[in-house]
């Protein structure tokens, strides 16, 4: 194959779509942070507002900034000395790049006058449509999320809730070419504040993709340029997330699993690999195993007066479930694994989800989020994320309290026999290998 001399004919796509219809979605599930890397608080999922935007192939073209073209061919040329790629297969392979003007309007952030509202965005993703299609999901593949279930220990009723809020299980997969997304914001990435840092995750984010889609093309004895190509040029959300579960490339090189064992990794069609790769991702999050993701407040307003007081906005478990006892906002039970609750000296965090009364008014839900709470954060950073994947697993049967052996009067065992009683459910012991990192993104 020729070596081109630089990346040519690289055109400028005006994506026409509706925003209106969806803007709300979008900003209330974050302030752009869901493309992440392993480096950084894992989150290879966007929500299924990323998804549904569709590109105009009938858009016009215009000309492109050359200093577009001249950074990317920067970043191939280092990605080819830096892993001992051929740079004339990622230049050619990269000439046909766009930029993609439509989603530089969908990572800026809302506007001063936009208002959050939890109780939109839960009745967005928890309605029947997709609770009928979870169900349909999960009969298809019952075996399988039981024995990824035993294997991991996370939920099944939680793993087909994040690939239902994700893409409504593989419905809505995104319409944008990935390297068009990626190149897009590694490069133009719009005036922001934080926009050195997203623009270098995205770029990062490029040299994933290319790793990732050499390791696919390079399984036999001879490179394969065609699933090369194919590779970068497959569809993702405009965060540039892919597949069934929405990962980023650089999830999927970390946490992607062969659920089907056919020694090949396809999230965007194999159920299996989507199946196993979030519930290992959220293992390697710090599942705890057998654990509650949230509790809900005492419905008493010094309940909610003091879970104000603690909230602010950082998801850092910074409370002991004993303190939050004291405070008078959870009640005494939620420290008792006998009664379905934690250990007393469990961490807790106070998650906000602010939403419009019927009246327009402002108001807020506090909940008490816990450490399975976080792992989720850590898949998506947005506290309505997290929760709504909760409450759709609730809607499913997954029950919301810590599994553990429960005693009845009369066949309550010898003081001996209660010191090792726990001992016996290998479900109570939490699974911490793996220390969460922070975020500031909540929802």
């Amino acid at each position: 194959m020729n070596k081109p001399n630089s990346i040519q004919q690289l055109r400028t796509v005006n994506c026409g779509f509706v925003f209106s219809c969806i803007a709300a979605s979008i900003f209330i599930v974050l302030g752009f942070t869901a493309c992440s890397t392993p480096s950084n608080p894992p989150s290879p999922a966007v929500p299924l507002a990323q998804s549904t935007i569709t590109a105009d192939p009938a858009s016009d073209t215009s000309a492109i900034d050359p200093n577009f073209a001249k950074n990317l061919t920067a970043l191939l040329q280092q990605v080819a000395t830096n892993e001992g790629l051929p740079l004339p297969i990622l230049e050619a392979s990269f000439q046909d790049t766009k930029t993609i003007q439509s989603i530089k309007k969908l990572v800026l952030p809302p506007s001063k006058e936009f208002k959050k509202n939890w109780a939109a965005y839960r009745l967005r993703f928890i309605e029947p449509v997709r609770l009928k299609a979870a169900k349909v999901f999960w009969e298809q593949n019952r075996d399988f999320l039981s024995q990824t279930e035993a294997s991991t220990g996370v939920p099944a009723p939680l793993i087909v809730a994040i690939i239902g809020i994700e893409t409504i299980y593989g419905r809505q997969l995104g319409a944008f070419r990935v390297k068009d997304v990626l190149s897009t914001l590694a490069f133009e990435y719009p005036p922001t504040p934080n926009q050195a840092t997203r623009a270098a995750l995205f770029r990062d984010q490029i040299k994933e993709l290319i790793l990732l889609c050499w390791a696919e093309s390079n399984t036999g004895a001879t490179f394969k340029q065609a699933e090369f190509n194919q590779c970068l040029n497959q569809n993702s959300s405009y965060a540039g997330a892919i597949g069934l579960p929405q990962f980023m490339p650089s999830s999927i090189r970390a946490y992607a699993k062969d659920g089907d064992g056919d020694k090949r990794i396809d999230l965007k069609v194999s159920a299996k690999d989507a199946i196993a790769s979030v519930a290992n991702f959220l293992q390697q999050q710090g599942w705890q195993v057998g654990m509650p993701i949230y509790f809900s407040l005492l419905p008493t307003s010094q309940a909610v007066a003091a879970a104000a007081q603690l909230a602010d906005g950082e998801p850092n478990p910074k409370h002991t479930i004993q303190e939050l006892i004291g405070l008078g906002i959870l009640a005494p039970e939620r420290g008792d694994l006998q009664m379905g609750g934690v250990s007393p000296t469990s961490k807790a965090l106070i998650v906000d989800l602010p939403y419009l009364d019927k009246n327009g008014l402002e108001q807020t839900r506090y909940v008490v989020g816990l450490a399975n709470f976080l792992s989720i954060v850590n898949y998506n950073r947005s506290y309505f994320y997290a929760q709504s994947v909760a409450e759709f697993a609730e809607a499913l049967g997954y029950e919301n309290k810590s599994v553990v052996p429960v005693f009845s009067q009369a066949t309550q065992p010898r003081a001996a026999d209660k010191q090792v009683a726990p001992m016996h459910s290998t479900k109570s012991k939490a699974s911490t290998k793996k220390k969460r990192q922070k975020t500031n993104l909540p929802n």
